[in-house]
């Protein structure tokens, strides 16, 4: 199958043909394994990276638009994951590089004895929420804090929606929790 183009290749595979996608992933995989390894990734990280690329294959293996020039889209491809993989990273902190800080002080009985019913009043509230609501505030509440364009992946909303909605729900737990300091 040394002499088949890629195009056929990718119908095979497409149409199931187990001996197509050996092929492809024989004659692909030093490039891909060569562009993740460039990111400098530990071996671990770099299969991660390579598994995602032939799964992303796999998914569009049909649709490719320019079948003939597959040895670009994979490169390309495993870079767009390098990149998500670097940025996800990035937000990760090890507990092990935190800085040293001063030791928290212990609060007053009672102020501890508020802040507890405080939280109690606030999270009553939360669950009173409409469902679409509470999961907005605990996407933005996330942490490593996520970015407007993966909430708005994850919610399925325009990007341009997020604050104004935010806005809303955080006005409906405000009147929530008026309603509730009322009634003390």
């Amino acid at each position: 199958m040394d002499d088949v183009e890629p195009a056929v290749l990718l119908d095979r595979a497409a149409n199931g043909e187990r001996a197509a996608w050996d092929e492809l992933v024989e004659r692909y995989a030093a490039l891909v394994w060569s562009v993740a390894r460039s990111f400098r990734f530990d071996d671990a990280t770099t299969a991660d990276v390579c598994q995602t690329v032939w799964l992303r294959l796999a998914e569009h293996c049909g649709r490719i638009r320019e079948p003939d020039r597959l040895a670009s889209w994979l490169a390309t491809t495993t870079r767009h994951e390098c990149y998500r993989v670097s940025r996800r990273r990035r937000r990760e902190v090890p507990d092990d590089v935190l800085p040293d800080g001063p030791a928290p002080t212990s609060p007053a009985i009672d102020e501890s004895l508020l802040d507890a019913e405080d939280h109690g009043e606030v999270l009553a509230a939360f669950q009173q929420l409409p469902e679409s609501c509470q999961q907005l505030l605990r996407l933005l509440c996330a942490d490593p804090p996520l970015d407007y364009a993966t909430i708005s992946a994850i919610i399925d909303r325009p990007i341009g929606s997020i604050g104004p909605t935010r806005a809303r729900c955080l006005d409906k737990l405000r009147a929530l929790l008026a309603t509730t300091a009322g009634g003390r």
